[in-house]
């Protein structure tokens, strides 16, 4: 608030409410700020804001936006106030790079050889397999691109959160829960299709082999 910093809230939980009533987790005492302003959902080391329908809305970095996914010093306006969203993936997520490119490119896909700068494969081994973490009875999956550059690449779902997309254009997340994933729409006018199927607001179960389409890359979803 005018240049001078006025708390610091660390998002250890998965729904962080912002608002001008005292039961918000974060509480802004300003008439231009709603009841019930915004909500940032955290998903392991993954955040994303939410604007509850505010009577004056939200800005991140000056535009307005319903949903957006946060990066590293994204700046939050409601009203006069100003909150910094300032991000610590790098010091517990090696594998953050990786997950964060909408469309992996192919020196970040499983197996696949480094391209060098006269766009030819290079002839360094194929990294180590990755390491499955915290998956449920069901096993373990994968999704597999299905055209553009990097059409049949695999992309293992070694984490509890997989974010696809680009930020600022479209993103949606692939979530790990204990009897199923999940992909649910983040940001971006355009929402993902499951075989064929424009998907909501809610979270959509992910079957075996299903296709889903994001931002004009299909990508089937399929279990080990």
């Amino acid at each position: 608030m005018d240049g001078l910093v006025l708390n610091e809230i660390r998002l250890t939980q998965e729904r962080t409410t912002i608002g001008r009533r005292p039961s918000n987790n974060v509480v802004i005492d300003n008439l231009a700020v709603s009841s019930e302003h915004a909500v940032i959902v955290t998903i392991l080391n993954d955040s994303f804001l939410e604007d509850l329908d505010s009577t004056n809305g939200t800005l991140i970095n000056g535009q307005p936006v319903t949903k957006h996914f946060l990066q590293d010093n994204d700046v939050i306006e409601l009203g006069k106030y100003k909150l910094k969203y300032l991000s610590e993936k790098g010091k517990y997520n090696a594998y953050a790079d990786y997950e964060k490119d909408a469309m992996p490119r192919p020196d970040q896909v499983p197996g696949a050889a480094p391209v060098k700068g006269d766009g030819l494969a290079g002839a360094e081994p194929a990294p180590a397999a990755p390491v499955f973490e915290n998956l449920p009875a069901i096993g373990p999956a994968s999704i597999q691109i299905l055209n553009g550059p990097n059409a049949g690449r695999e992309l293992p779902l070694t984490k509890s959160l997989t974010t696809l997309g680009r930020p600022g254009s479209q993103v949606a997340v692939i979530t790990l829960r204990p009897q199923a994933y999940f992909i649910t729409h983040v940001e971006g006018p355009g929402y993902p299709r499951v075989n064929g199927k424009t998907l909501g607001e809610e979270p959509h179960r992910l079957n075996n082999h299903d296709v889903f389409e994001l931002s004009g890359t299909k990508m089937e979803f399929f279990f080990k």
